[in-house]
């Protein structure tokens, strides 16, 4: 030190033997970006305070990247900030070629953004204008007359097994009791064989005619021969008596809870060039969640009928909220849910499911059964999760699913949750 003299020798340096944990303590390490900055900017690495990318496409595409899909689930207490960053990912997002599509907006949160980008959203409603049809060929039905019989074959069996995975989904949503009301091999029979013979598919016709569900309950409500014969029933009355049932829950629906919602022909016409198209179901939330949640297996089966035969480079943010509502449907709404989220490396498109906690896919049926499992297993289908402020319970439960560490845990219910910096240990 200035004016304290000189030494010839330094001062002795004490060295310490420490592992690698201990050594953080004293001299933190300086964590460089675990992905590379591709894609959209969403915000700032907490470790290494460097910029944060998405690209969840790219990251499948590069074998450095331990991710299969591009999927995205969020989980979050509600105002924890899951819509704020939906929207800030699918706005940053539309920079890089992509476009987005919500399927089903239960709370018109979207809709600022897309007034924002100049598209005027669609409410879905009773006493509305808007229709959509979940039987609509789609795309699919373009240049069916000139395709081969084998191509016509196979495609014939994508669209009506689609709709089959909608209706059985839809009556398995009634319940007798606690009991949903069954869809078995009968009942599929009798269903397929009604929606070819309603689209002229039966008479080996090139060019089919478009169905909707009140005509299906109709054609089974007052069964022609041919149908009864077909579905292999002694007479009428036999064929009348064992789909009581099918047809009152196709009726219940047709009545009610799809009434001026589903049941006409489409009288929307979506600009697909548009950078955003959202379906408001905010009219509905009177109903009650069962009926917005049957709106939206009816919005995400007319959904994949609109991207069957995307275009290359056609790329699409999926947007699916309250995901929650369409599970608690039943085993057959999970397991249409489960063949979207399946089916995204395929066409491409990023399937971005909204959830509150952990327990909303583990709640599905009862303890143990095949719906449970199969709402369960959707987690490990979206290997991106964005975890928002959670109470301790759910955060530990997170932890045990996701093998978070304790400081992870603790981001989720100190940091996230806007606790202060001394709280968190910054």
């Amino acid at each position: 030190m200035p004016g304290r003299g000189w030494s010839s020798a330094p001062a002795p340096v004490s060295v310490w033997r420490m592992t690698s944990d201990q050594a953080a303590v004293l001299w933190p390490f300086v964590a460089s970006p675990a992905i590379p900055p591709r894609g959209a900017q969403i915000g700032i690495d907490y470790l290494s305070r460097t910029s944060f990318h998405a690209d969840p496409n790219g990251w499948v595409l590069d074998p450095t990247i331990p991710v299969s899909n591009p999927n995205m689930i969020t989980f979050g207490k509600p105002g924890m900030g899951k819509s704020a960053t939906v929207k800030a990912f699918v706005l940053r997002m539309l920079g890089f070629g992509y476009r987005a599509l919500i399927l089903g907006d239960p709370k018109d949160e979207y809709e600022p953004l897309c007034r924002a980008l100049g598209v005027a959203p669609i409410a879905i409603g009773q006493g509305l204008q808007a229709r959509i049809n979940p039987l609509e060929f789609g795309p699919l039905k373009l240049g069916w007359e000139h395709l081969d019989a084998d191509a016509a074959q196979e495609r014939a069996k994508i669209v009506f097994s689609r709709w089959a995975t909608l209706i059985r989904g839809l009556v398995g949503s009634q319940k007798i009791g606690h009991q949903p009301v069954p869809f078995g091999p009968s009942e599929e029979v009798v269903v397929d064989a009604a929606l070819k013979m309603l689209t002229g598919y039966t008479d080996g016709r090139t060019t089919l005619t478009e169905t909707t569900i009140p005509a299906v309950w109709r054609l089974l409500d007052d069964p022609p021969t041919e149908l009864i014969e077909v579905c292999r029933y002694a007479s009428a009355r036999h064929f009348l008596d064992e789909t009581r049932l099918l047809r009152d829950a196709l009726g219940k629906m047709v009545g009610g809870t799809l009434k001026g919602l589903f049941d006409d022909h489409t009288s929307i016409a979506l600009d697909w060039s548009a950078p955003i198209q959202s379906l408001s179901l905010s009219r509905l939330e009177g109903l009650g969640d069962e009926a917005t949640g049957m709106a939206l297996l009816c919005l995400n089966s007319w959904g994949r009928a609109m991207r069957e035969t995307a275009a290359t480079g056609d790329m699409r943010i999926v947007v699916r909220d309250e995901v929650w509502k369409i599970m608690r449907l039943g085993l057959d709404a999970v397991k249409s849910l489960d063949a979207d989220l399946r089916l995204s490396r395929r066409d491409g498109d990023i399937q971005y499911a909204i959830g509150h906690k952990p327990t909303d896919l583990e709640s599905v049926g009862d303890a143990g059964s095949q719906a449970a499992q199969i709402a369960k297993d959707l987690l490990h289908l979206a290997d991106t999760k964005i975890l928002h402020g959670q109470d301790a319970a759910v955060a530990h439960h997170l932890a045990d699913l996701l093998d978070l560490t304790e400081i992870e845990t603790s981001w989720i219910t100190d940091w996230c949750r806007q606790a202060p910096a001394e709280r968190c240990g910054r």
